[in-house]
Protein backbone atom coordinates (compact mmCIF):
# COMPACT_ATOMS: atom_id res chain seq x y z
CA UNK A 1 0.00 0.00 0.00
CA UNK A 2 1.01 3.22 -0.68
CA UNK A 3 0.54 6.48 1.27
CA UNK A 4 0.95 10.12 -0.61
CA UNK A 5 0.51 13.44 0.89
CA UNK A 6 -0.57 16.62 -1.26
CA UNK A 7 -1.96 20.03 -1.50
CA UNK A 8 -6.00 20.31 -1.78
CA UNK A 9 -6.54 22.26 -4.69
CA UNK A 10 -9.68 24.39 -4.13
CA UNK A 11 -10.62 24.51 -7.81
CA UNK A 12 -11.48 20.77 -7.42
CA UNK A 13 -14.45 19.69 -6.28
CA UNK A 14 -13.36 15.63 -6.09
CA UNK A 15 -10.37 17.19 -3.43
CA UNK A 16 -12.74 19.52 -1.36
CA UNK A 17 -15.57 17.11 -1.27
CA UNK A 18 -13.19 14.82 -0.41
CA UNK A 19 -11.73 17.26 2.42
CA UNK A 20 -15.70 17.64 3.81
CA UNK A 21 -16.04 13.38 3.27
CA UNK A 22 -13.33 12.75 5.94
CA UNK A 23 -13.83 15.25 7.94
CA UNK A 24 -17.09 14.21 8.57
CA UNK A 25 -16.62 10.91 9.39
CA UNK A 26 -13.68 11.41 11.62
CA UNK A 27 -15.52 14.78 13.52
CA UNK A 28 -18.94 14.43 12.72
CA UNK A 29 -19.98 17.49 15.14
CA UNK A 30 -18.07 20.18 13.04
CA UNK A 31 -20.04 21.47 9.59
CA UNK A 32 -18.41 20.61 6.67
CA UNK A 33 -19.07 20.97 3.39
CA UNK A 34 -17.27 21.14 -0.64
CA UNK A 35 -18.23 24.70 -0.76
CA UNK A 36 -16.67 25.40 2.95
CA UNK A 37 -13.12 23.49 2.18
CA UNK A 38 -12.84 25.49 -1.03
CA UNK A 39 -13.45 28.93 0.67
CA UNK A 40 -11.17 28.41 2.99
CA UNK A 41 -8.53 27.22 0.88
CA UNK A 42 -9.07 30.64 -0.91
CA UNK A 43 -9.79 33.09 2.12
CA UNK A 44 -7.97 32.03 4.78
CA UNK A 45 -5.66 35.10 5.63
CA UNK A 46 -2.30 35.70 3.47
CA UNK A 47 -0.39 35.23 6.74
CA UNK A 48 -1.37 32.24 7.75
CA UNK A 49 0.06 30.60 5.28
CA UNK A 50 -2.89 27.60 5.03
CA UNK A 51 -2.50 24.83 4.01
CA UNK A 52 -5.21 22.34 3.83
CA UNK A 53 -3.74 18.56 2.88
CA UNK A 54 -5.09 15.56 1.49
CA UNK A 55 -3.53 12.31 2.35
CA UNK A 56 -4.29 9.11 -0.46
CA UNK A 57 -4.08 5.70 -0.07
CA UNK A 58 -3.12 3.50 -3.12
CA UNK A 59 -5.29 7.01 -5.11
CA UNK A 60 -8.14 7.05 -2.13
CA UNK A 61 -8.31 9.71 -0.43
CA UNK A 62 -7.93 8.78 3.38
CA UNK A 63 -6.34 11.74 5.59
CA UNK A 64 -6.81 15.65 5.91
CA UNK A 65 -5.06 17.99 7.76
CA UNK A 66 -5.52 21.96 8.42
CA UNK A 67 -2.45 23.67 8.29
CA UNK A 68 -0.88 27.21 9.15
CA UNK A 69 0.21 29.81 11.23
CA UNK A 70 -1.68 31.63 14.30
CA UNK A 71 -1.37 35.15 12.39
CA UNK A 72 -3.38 37.24 15.01
CA UNK A 73 -1.93 36.41 17.73
CA UNK A 74 0.84 38.80 19.83
CA UNK A 75 3.36 35.97 19.78
CA UNK A 76 4.81 35.10 16.87
CA UNK A 77 6.20 31.74 15.89
CA UNK A 78 2.83 29.56 16.66
CA UNK A 79 1.41 27.06 14.14
CA UNK A 80 -1.67 24.59 13.69
CA UNK A 81 -1.90 21.20 12.27
CA UNK A 82 -4.89 19.13 12.89
CA UNK A 83 -5.15 16.35 11.61
CA UNK A 84 -8.30 13.58 10.64
CA UNK A 85 -7.92 10.14 8.93
CA UNK A 86 -11.19 8.46 7.85
CA UNK A 87 -11.55 5.50 10.45
CA UNK A 88 -12.02 2.89 8.11
CA UNK A 89 -8.15 3.58 6.88
CA UNK A 90 -6.33 4.02 10.42
CA UNK A 91 -3.19 2.68 10.96
CA UNK A 92 -2.18 3.06 7.60
CA UNK A 93 0.72 5.76 8.07
CA UNK A 94 -1.65 8.63 6.67
CA UNK A 95 -1.63 10.15 9.77
CA UNK A 96 2.08 9.86 10.68
CA UNK A 97 2.63 11.51 6.97
CA UNK A 98 0.35 14.13 7.54
CA UNK A 99 2.15 15.40 10.82
CA UNK A 100 5.44 14.95 9.13
CA UNK A 101 4.34 16.77 6.07
CA UNK A 102 2.99 19.52 8.19
CA UNK A 103 5.66 20.04 10.87
CA UNK A 104 8.32 20.42 8.06
CA UNK A 105 6.26 23.13 6.53
CA UNK A 106 5.28 25.08 9.95
CA UNK A 107 9.25 24.77 9.92
CA UNK A 108 9.86 26.13 7.03
CA UNK A 109 8.17 29.78 7.95
CA UNK A 110 9.41 29.57 11.38
CA UNK A 111 6.71 28.31 13.80
CA UNK A 112 8.55 27.06 16.97
CA UNK A 113 5.23 26.09 18.45
CA UNK A 114 2.78 23.80 17.15
CA UNK A 115 -0.85 22.93 18.72
CA UNK A 116 -2.79 20.14 17.59
CA UNK A 117 -6.81 19.39 18.43
CA UNK A 118 -6.99 15.91 19.66
CA UNK A 119 -10.13 13.72 19.67
CA UNK A 120 -9.92 12.39 23.67
CA UNK A 121 -9.49 8.54 23.07
CA UNK A 122 -6.71 6.36 23.78
CA UNK A 123 -5.57 5.82 20.25
CA UNK A 124 -5.79 9.38 19.35
CA UNK A 125 -3.63 10.58 22.78
CA UNK A 126 -1.20 7.82 21.89
CA UNK A 127 -0.79 8.92 18.35
CA UNK A 128 -0.45 12.72 19.91
CA UNK A 129 2.30 11.33 22.19
CA UNK A 130 4.20 9.06 20.11
CA UNK A 131 4.46 12.35 17.84
CA UNK A 132 6.01 14.73 20.64
CA UNK A 133 2.98 16.54 21.52
CA UNK A 134 1.70 17.02 25.13
CA UNK A 135 -1.66 17.19 26.68
CA UNK A 136 -2.86 21.01 27.24
CA UNK A 137 -6.84 21.95 27.85
CA UNK A 138 -9.61 20.56 26.22
CA UNK A 139 -12.81 21.32 25.14
CA UNK A 140 -16.06 19.69 24.40
CA UNK A 141 -18.57 19.12 21.60
CA UNK A 142 -22.46 19.22 22.40
CA UNK A 143 -25.19 18.00 20.55
CA UNK A 144 -29.26 18.84 20.64
CA UNK A 145 -31.67 16.93 18.91
CA UNK A 146 -33.97 19.79 17.76
CA UNK A 147 -36.46 17.27 16.21
CA UNK A 148 -37.44 15.78 19.44
CA UNK A 149 -35.74 18.10 22.09
CA UNK A 150 -38.52 20.42 23.94
CA UNK A 151 -37.33 23.98 23.67
CA UNK A 152 -37.18 26.54 26.50
CA UNK A 153 -40.37 28.61 25.33
CA UNK A 154 -39.88 32.11 23.63
CA UNK A 155 -39.64 35.26 25.84
CA UNK A 156 -40.21 38.78 24.96
CA UNK A 157 -36.85 40.41 24.99
CA UNK A 158 -36.59 42.88 28.93
CA UNK A 159 -37.77 46.76 28.39
CA UNK A 160 -34.94 48.51 26.21
CA UNK A 161 -33.76 45.41 24.41
CA UNK A 162 -34.79 44.33 20.90
CA UNK A 163 -34.39 41.14 18.87
CA UNK A 164 -32.72 40.94 15.49
CA UNK A 165 -31.32 38.68 12.99
CA UNK A 166 -27.45 39.09 10.85
CA UNK A 167 -29.69 39.57 8.41
CA UNK A 168 -30.69 42.84 9.40
CA UNK A 169 -26.90 44.11 9.51
CA UNK A 170 -26.29 43.46 5.51
CA UNK A 171 -25.64 46.78 4.59
CA UNK A 172 -23.04 47.32 7.28
CA UNK A 173 -22.32 44.19 9.43
CA UNK A 174 -19.29 45.76 11.25
CA UNK A 175 -20.97 46.37 14.38
CA UNK A 176 -21.59 42.60 15.12
CA UNK A 177 -17.59 42.65 13.75
CA UNK A 178 -16.75 44.48 16.84
CA UNK A 179 -19.14 42.40 19.12
CA UNK A 180 -17.48 39.84 18.00
CA UNK A 181 -13.79 40.87 18.39
CA UNK A 182 -14.84 42.25 21.85
CA UNK A 183 -16.41 38.74 22.50
CA UNK A 184 -13.68 36.21 21.31
CA UNK A 185 -10.93 38.18 23.54
CA UNK A 186 -12.38 36.67 26.27
CA UNK A 187 -12.66 33.31 25.06
CA UNK A 188 -10.89 31.12 27.55
CA UNK A 189 -8.31 29.34 25.61
CA UNK A 190 -4.01 29.06 25.63
CA UNK A 191 -3.60 30.99 22.53
CA UNK A 192 -3.81 34.67 22.56
CA UNK A 193 -5.66 36.86 19.80
CA UNK A 194 -5.52 40.31 18.36
CA UNK A 195 -8.90 40.25 16.49
CA UNK A 196 -8.75 43.58 14.82
CA UNK A 197 -8.83 42.93 10.99
CA UNK A 198 -12.40 43.42 9.52
CA UNK A 199 -11.79 42.73 6.06
CA UNK A 200 -10.09 39.32 7.09
CA UNK A 201 -13.53 38.87 9.14
CA UNK A 202 -15.86 39.87 6.29
CA UNK A 203 -13.75 37.20 3.93
CA UNK A 204 -13.42 33.97 6.53
CA UNK A 205 -16.44 35.03 8.63
CA UNK A 206 -19.65 36.66 7.57
CA UNK A 207 -19.07 36.01 3.84
CA UNK A 208 -18.10 32.20 4.59
CA UNK A 209 -20.83 29.69 3.39
CA UNK A 210 -21.92 27.59 6.12
CA UNK A 211 -22.54 31.24 7.79
CA UNK A 212 -26.72 31.83 8.14
CA UNK A 213 -27.45 35.70 8.85
CA UNK A 214 -30.82 34.62 8.46
CA UNK A 215 -30.29 31.92 11.68
CA UNK A 216 -27.85 34.52 13.71
CA UNK A 217 -29.37 36.54 16.37
CA UNK A 218 -28.81 39.58 17.83
CA UNK A 219 -29.92 41.35 21.03
CA UNK A 220 -30.02 45.24 20.50
CA UNK A 221 -29.70 47.50 23.42
CA UNK A 222 -29.89 51.44 22.40
CA UNK A 223 -29.22 50.19 18.62
CA UNK A 224 -26.20 48.84 19.25
CA UNK A 225 -25.30 44.94 19.34
CA UNK A 226 -25.33 43.61 23.18
CA UNK A 227 -25.42 39.61 22.83
CA UNK A 228 -25.25 37.43 19.51
CA UNK A 229 -25.52 33.78 18.41
CA UNK A 230 -23.68 33.52 15.45
CA UNK A 231 -25.13 30.42 13.58
CA UNK A 232 -23.79 28.22 10.53
CA UNK A 233 -26.01 25.60 8.88
CA UNK A 234 -24.90 22.96 5.87
CA UNK A 235 -28.13 23.46 4.01
CA UNK A 236 -29.23 19.90 4.56
CA UNK A 237 -30.68 19.00 8.57
CA UNK A 238 -27.33 20.10 10.96
CA UNK A 239 -27.37 23.54 12.55
CA UNK A 240 -24.70 24.98 14.67
CA UNK A 241 -23.93 28.00 16.53
CA UNK A 242 -19.77 28.73 16.49
CA UNK A 243 -20.23 31.78 18.76
CA UNK A 244 -22.59 32.83 21.50
CA UNK A 245 -21.39 36.33 23.51
CA UNK A 246 -22.26 39.39 25.01
CA UNK A 247 -20.41 42.55 25.31
CA UNK A 248 -19.14 43.28 28.38
CA UNK A 249 -21.12 45.77 29.41
CA UNK A 250 -24.33 43.78 29.42
CA UNK A 251 -23.02 40.45 31.15
CA UNK A 252 -25.39 39.25 33.67
CA UNK A 253 -28.75 39.96 32.47
CA UNK A 254 -29.22 36.82 30.00
CA UNK A 255 -28.69 38.04 26.34
CA UNK A 256 -27.00 35.76 25.20
CA UNK A 257 -29.35 32.78 26.26
CA UNK A 258 -32.22 35.34 24.77
CA UNK A 259 -30.22 35.45 21.27
CA UNK A 260 -29.52 31.79 21.38
CA UNK A 261 -33.05 30.65 22.46
CA UNK A 262 -34.34 33.06 19.66
CA UNK A 263 -31.50 30.68 17.01
CA UNK A 264 -32.55 27.61 17.91
CA UNK A 265 -36.33 28.31 18.07
CA UNK A 266 -36.05 29.74 14.35
CA UNK A 267 -33.47 27.01 13.26
CA UNK A 268 -35.92 24.38 13.94
CA UNK A 269 -38.92 26.56 12.08
CA UNK A 270 -36.43 26.10 9.24
CA UNK A 271 -36.12 22.46 9.24
CA UNK A 272 -32.73 21.32 10.66
CA UNK A 273 -33.22 18.62 13.07
CA UNK A 274 -29.67 18.65 14.38
CA UNK A 275 -28.02 20.95 16.74
CA UNK A 276 -24.30 21.25 17.19
CA UNK A 277 -21.93 24.07 19.34
CA UNK A 278 -18.29 23.19 21.09
CA UNK A 279 -17.19 25.09 24.73
CA UNK A 280 -13.87 25.04 26.08
CA UNK A 281 -14.00 22.69 29.26
CA UNK A 282 -13.50 25.79 31.58
CA UNK A 283 -16.20 27.84 30.12
CA UNK A 284 -18.60 26.91 32.49
CA UNK A 285 -21.04 29.58 31.80
CA UNK A 286 -21.97 28.49 28.71
CA UNK A 287 -21.72 25.09 29.39
CA UNK A 288 -24.27 25.96 31.96
CA UNK A 289 -26.53 27.96 29.14
CA UNK A 290 -26.23 24.56 26.94
CA UNK A 291 -26.96 22.29 29.81
CA UNK A 292 -30.34 24.68 29.97
CA UNK A 293 -30.92 23.94 26.60
CA UNK A 294 -30.83 20.44 26.78
CA UNK A 295 -27.27 20.02 24.76
CA UNK A 296 -25.73 17.15 25.85
CA UNK A 297 -21.69 16.22 25.64
CA UNK A 298 -21.17 13.97 22.37
CA UNK A 299 -17.01 14.34 22.48
CA UNK A 300 -14.19 16.15 23.84
CA UNK A 301 -11.30 16.92 21.79
CA UNK A 302 -7.65 17.77 24.13
CA UNK A 303 -5.39 20.57 22.48
CA UNK A 304 -1.76 19.35 22.20
CA UNK A 305 1.38 20.97 21.95
CA UNK A 306 4.37 20.23 20.83
CA UNK A 307 7.97 22.58 20.65
CA UNK A 308 9.93 22.58 17.87
CA UNK A 309 13.68 22.56 18.76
Amino acid sequence: MTVIVRDVRPDDRRDTGAFARIRSLALPYMLSTAESVAHDAVHMHPDARFRPLLAELDGEPVGTAQVGLVHDSPQPGQGYVNVYVDPAHVRHGAGSLLVRTAEEYLASLGATRLFAWVLDEPANRAFAERHGYRASRSAHFLRLDLAKAPLPPLQEPPPGVELRTGADYADDPRPLFLLDAETMTDEPGDIAHEFTDYEAWLAETWNHPLFSPELTSVAVVDGRPAAFSAARTDEDTRYGTVMTGTGRAHRGRGLAKLAKNDSLHRARAAGFTQAFTGNDSGNEPMLAINRWFGYEICATEVRHVRELL
